[in-house]
């Protein structure tokens, strides 16, 4: 690479320009862009950013939104005019300014990421890059994505959604389809080694091949500015953790938090009951989830549903004395964890006080709180863009740790903010996707201010981009209670995987699912397998109860799910490494198997195993009915943990998996300690 001097080319802005000794730029003259870091090509454009103007129309019902778009026209940063380029000696950081005849396009060098910045002078309701799309290109990411880690040949919108109820598309807005996540994000993973995150907190439609073979279209809807960064390799490993230092990392769960979280309810003497069951059956617990600690209500159309607020239930009807039953459970050695969310129903105690102090999101139309149909009925979400609204819920939530003496909680819901609500901030559109960033931030800030930060578990459901520097853990949402592969089990793994690929790598999830059902026996067996084989393993009764398969159904499940936990509680040790590695560096404890082995594309577009950590390979059982399934095992020698037989890699197996002994392997140790586990 030459020397980095300050360039003015007037004539032809087509060329080479190095930014610095690591990152270089080849533009073409219709300001296509290629980027070389260490003389390896990685992300390139087809052609220059452009605007788009439309008309849309928006339909949202339970916490789903979709987007009518019409009128569309696409407005071109014009003709590449010039190219300058700033190097060393100079006050701005090494950077390459392209300028067109209506838009410029600045690139900047930094450590391990190049940054972008596209401005068009002229109207637009979009801006949009098209990305090259090759026969090798990969797009693993996007958050909580729940049908494939990699998303070539998809076209979607990012945008913290409801998820819906089955996922299958058929009814969108109730439904949801295969894109609507708690917990999107604009971010993918090239598996050569690369990653793109769109920087902004509005909604991203992305169409990756899908509309054109040859180019990924990022779009960004609303901002003035397009802004994306690209992070270095050289591997896939090395893209995510830095992915952690560009936009933080969550911090990891108390230790305790590994053992395994049985889901207990119903008021005093069930609680007291269930405890005694699992002791009976010898199942390492360490924390009791009390959901209705707040009271019971029924949700729509039937289901054991809890009421919505942030105060223990002080009618009597379930626990006389909740701050002296929780007393007890710390006694016999039980963490506590009750139940949160942002949600503010007009008949229970919130409502009068906050709609007074304004802190409830307003209809534009009417100047009255902005109301919608929710999971209790009509109800509000509150607006966590006013500094009083955080401070008066934060009050609830220290009092939930010191007086009730909760140690922590689920964090639900967050998605629901109306795009078109008058907030404090005055942009709901903008807040929206930052929404899950405050309702979260709330609780770690009464964390700290009730002097517990290194000993209180929250687990969130939703995200975005930079929600990372204030989570803990995420559970992967609200799958149905079934093996569909639109929203049921097989959905899972996926969404774990790429969870990890997205910067959180601390993941778990609702055994056997929580919507539809009810649940059955073969389903809550190899549910449980998977979550024995997750960071970490937790219990839910689900939205039908009492009609559920649970843990305790039957003698047979009984043992299973005890034989499970135990061998959780064998891995424990090593999720908590992997936890303190996670902390420190963003390294995913459930990987993709490219992380692992990023020189073989083989590995690439699975979906369906995963590494626990870097040498344990989980190949869950996702269909019902089966006993056997086709595993991939890389390079290396991989040993049975059920039966100590080992197989070399690479190469497809045909893999024995009858219920209590899915595919499990693990690389160059053969794992005694779990076949040991009766």
């Amino acid at each position: 690479m030459g020397g980095m001097l300050t360039l003015l080319l007037a004539c032809s802005p087509k060329g080479s320009y190095d930014l610095d000794d690591t990152h270089e730029v080849d533009v073409a003259a219709d300001g296509s862009i290629t980027l070389w870091v260490d003389g390896r090509e990685t992300f390139a454009t087809v052609g220059a950013p452009e605007g788009r103007t439309f008309d849309e129309e928006l339909l949202a019902s339970l916490g789903v939104f979709t987007f009518e778009r019409s009128g569309e026209v696409a407005v071109g940063a014009g003709d590449l005019k010039r190219a300058k380029a700033s190097g060393e000696g100079q006050q701005l950081a090494p950077s390459l300014t392209l300028t067109f005849s209506q838009g410029v396009l600045v690139m900047t060098a930094g450590e391990g990421a190049t940054h972008f910045t596209f401005t068009l002078d002229a109207d637009h309701d979009s801006l949009a890059v098209p990305v090259r799309c090759d026969a090798d290109s990969t797009f693993h990411g996007f958050g909580e994505q729940y049908n494939a880690t990699d998303q070539k040949g998809e076209a979607f919108p990012l945008l913290v959604s409801e998820q819906g109820i089955g996922r299958d598309g058929s009814a969108r807005q109730f439904t949801g389809d295969a894109h609507t996540s708690y917990f999107p994000m604009p971010w993918y993973v090239d598996a050569r080694g690369w990653g793109v995150l769109v920087e902004t907190d509005r909604r991203v439609e992305v169409d990756l091949c899908a509309g054109d073979a040859d180019v990924a279209w990022l779009e960004v809807v609303g901002d003035e500015t397009l802004t994306w960064t690209v992070l270095d390799g050289p591997e896939p490993l090395d893209v995510v953790e830095r992915l952690g230092d560009h936009v933080g990392r969550p911090t990891a769960p108390p230790a305790w938090a590994h053992g395994t979280w049985m889901c207990t309810q119903g008021g005093d003497e069930a609680v007291r009951q269930q405890v005694e069951a699992i002791e009976a059956a010898g199942i390492p617990a360490s924390v009791l989830w009390i959901q209705d600690w707040s009271g019971r209500r029924e949700n729509p159309g039937g289901g054991y549903g809890v009421q919505y607020r942030w105060e223990m239930d002080d009618s009597d009807e379930l626990f006389a004395d909740l701050p002296a039953l929780i007393d007890e459970l710390h006694d016999g050695g039980y963490r506590v964890v009750g139940y949160m969310n942002p949600f503010v129903d007009a008949e229970l105690q919130h409502w009068d006080e906050m709609e007074a102090a304004g802190m409830l999101p307003l209809d534009p139309e009417t100047g009255a709180v902005y109301e919608f149909i929710g999971p209790r009925g009509s109800m509000t979400t509150a607006d966590l863009s006013n500094p009083d609204t955080q401070d008066y819920i934060r009050g609830h939530l220290v009092t939930a740790l010191t007086d009730v003496g909760l140690d922590g909680w689920m964090a639900d819901f967050a998605e629901w903010l109306p795009l078109d609500a008058d907030i404090h901030t005055g942009d709901a559109a903008a807040f929206h996707n930052r929404y899950p960033e405050a309702w979260q931030r709330i609780s770690r800030e009464a964390i700290t201010e009730a002097g517990r930060d290194d000993d209180v578990l929250i687990f969130a459901r939703s995200g975005w981009t930079g929600v990372h520097d204030v989570a803990m853990v995420h559970w992967i949402g609200d799958q149905e209670a079934d093996w569909h592969d639109t929203d049921g089990l097989p959905t899972v793994v996926p969404a774990m995987i790429n969870s990890g690929l997205s910067g959180q790598p601390f993941t778990t999830h609702d055994i056997a699912g929580f919507s539809g059902g009810p649940s059955g026996e073969e389903l809550y067996l190899r549910w449980t397998e998977l979550g024995a084989f997750s960071p970490f393993m937790r219990t839910h009764d689900g939205n039908e109860r009492d009609d559920n398969w649970r843990w305790d159904m039957d003698e047979e499940t009984k043992a299973h799910f005890a034989r499970f936990a135990r061998i959780h509680e064998v891995l424990a040790p090593e999720l908590i490494e992997l936890a303190e590695q996670a902390e420190d560096a963003g390294t995913p404890i459930v990987r993709h198997l490219m992380l692992e082995f990023p020189d073989d594309p083989e590995v690439w577009p699975l979906s369906d195993q995963y590494l626990l950590g870097p040498d344990l390979l989980v190949a869950p059982m996702l269909v019902e009915g089966a006993d056997e399934r086709e595993v991939y095992l890389p390079e290396g020698t991989w040993f049975d943990v059920w039966t100590g037989a080992s197989t070399d890699g690479p190469g497809w197996i045909t893999a024995s998996g009858p219920i209590g002994s899915p595919p499990v392997f693990s690389r160059g140790a053969d794992r005694t300690d779990l076949r040991a586990v009766e």
